[in-house]
């Protein structure tokens, strides 16, 4: 392609998201890109334009673009049958749902397959009031769980609530917010309060009741917020003690991800009754994922059914990721090459007064800007001066948290050190500009 018809593409294509795409499918960047091709962890524009991809689409392209050990499980798929609906019994399928009773926590046994995290959400806040018979969920604030009505009902987070609460019902507990403790204290002198005040919460604003307590191990688009050492364990006891259901939402926190475990809530010694994912969980390739322990799956009465869930291209995608976060270790590449990172990160927030907090787990990393750190005011606008620059150097990261002054990382499970120097050095010139 020359120059010229570069220019046009991207023009074409920029302007065509912007006249036939909703207004809210907003893009990074005051100059758009573009994406037309992935190798790995990069990915390039249709200008030519080479970037180490940090984010990984939101943590779901998760052992590198264009996998060639993902793609030929797939496109051996493709030879055969491309979809079933699961009104048929298929092979992958199957033997996905076999594989995750064996590697997820507890009693977890029984699988559901549908096409998006929202879908998984969904589905486990469904199966929980049916088995219980109780139709009240608590779940976080600060929380993202998709854009159904029930999910949106549980989001708590008003930037991404177009609407009002759609679904009666649920009821939203503090966040395990250290940084910003939503009751003023310090850890660990705070008792773990936001847990505690769980118990007040069902007293006060259900009939006493629940079906289930519903929280990300680590809140993704919160702004990786991560919980004290204690938490799940005082709000799962809590939670069951007025007769709830506990679901962990591993949507962006399963796959390795956090490090050394398959799912993030492994890290604090509880056990869920349903566990819900999706992005990473088959590269790319869309999957959605609910297990259930037999006890509550089966009470689903009826008849229920994805038509895209399960089919036998996504779990092949699936079974191919798994088998190769089995081969190649990458639980552990994500503690070694993650603890390195952290240590980088930490670096700069000796360096630069803007970085007021840096958290998270493995390769789900987040730096949180300030302008004072004493008053903790968020910094927006020095994230998106970070934003240009490290896109001016060839790094693409992403952002969230309520006041959009988070910036997220989630780089590919299989990254290397040298890969976290190069983001390193991105954002380093970033920060200098704050």
């Amino acid at each position: 392609m020359t120059q010229p018809e570069q220019k046009s593409s991207l023009k074409s294509t920029i302007e065509k998201h912007k006249e036939f795409l909703f207004p809210a499918v907003a893009t990074y960047y005051q100059e758009p890109i573009a994406l037309v091709k992935g190798e790995g962890e990069y990915v390039w524009d249709d200008q030519g334009n080479r970037y180490l991809d940090c984010f990984g689409g939101v943590l779901t392209v998760s052992v590198g673009h264009a996998n060639p050990r993902i793609n030929e499980a797939v496109l051996e798929q493709n030879k055969t049958i491309q979809h079933t609906s699961a009104l048929y019994a298929n092979p992958n399928q199957s033997n996905l749902a076999e594989k995750l009773a064996e590697i997820t926590p507890g009693d977890l046994k029984k699988s559901f397959f549908t096409s998006t995290g929202t879908e998984a959400d969904d589905t486990a806040q469904m199966a929980a009031k049916i088995a219980t018979g109780r139709h009240e969920v608590v779940v976080l604030r600060h929380s993202y769980s998709g854009r159904s009505a029930t999910a949106l009902s549980s989001t708590g987070h008003s930037n991404w609530r177009p609407l009002p609460a759609q679904v009666a019902g649920i009821v939203h507990a503090p966040a395990p917010y250290c940084y910003r403790c939503p009751f003023k204290l310090e850890y660990p002198s705070c008792g773990v309060a936001c847990a505690q005040d769980i118990e007040e919460l069902i007293q006060t604003t259900t009939t006493g009741e629940i079906a289930a307590f519903m929280a990300e191990p680590i809140l993704g688009v919160g702004g990786f917020i991560v919980p004290p050492p204690e938490y799940f364990e005082i709000a799962y006891g809590i939670a069951r003690n007025y007769g709830g259901l506990c679901i962990a939402d591993e949507v962006q926190t399963a796959w390795g991800r956090t490090g050394d475990k398959w799912f993030g809530i492994e890290h604090w010694n509880v056990e869920p009754d349903i566990i819900t994912s999706a992005k990473g969980m088959a590269n790319g390739i869309p999957i959605g994922w609910t297990i259930a322990t037999p006890e509550v799956a089966d009470k689903f009465p009826g008849l229920t059914f994805a038509t895209f869930g399960g089919n036998p291209v996504s779990t092949a995608a699936a079974l191919a990721v798994i088998k190769m976060i089995e081969d190649d270790d990458l639980r552990t590449n994500c503690r070694v090459v993650g603890d390195y990172f952290r240590s980088k990160l930490d670096e700069l927030k000796d360096k630069y007064p803007v970085i007021g907090d840096v958290r998270g787990m493995g390769l789900m990393q987040g730096i949180e800007l300030v302008k004072d750190r004493q008053t903790k005011e968020p910094a927006p606008a020095a994230v998106l001066t970070v934003f240009e620059e490290t896109k001016r150097q060839g790094v693409l990261i992403g952002k969230g948290g309520l006041y959009g002054n988070v910036i997220r990382t989630g780089m590919m499970l299989n990254s290397t050190k040298d890969n976290v120097d190069e983001l390193i050095r991105a954002l380093d010139a970033g920060f200098a500009l704050c």
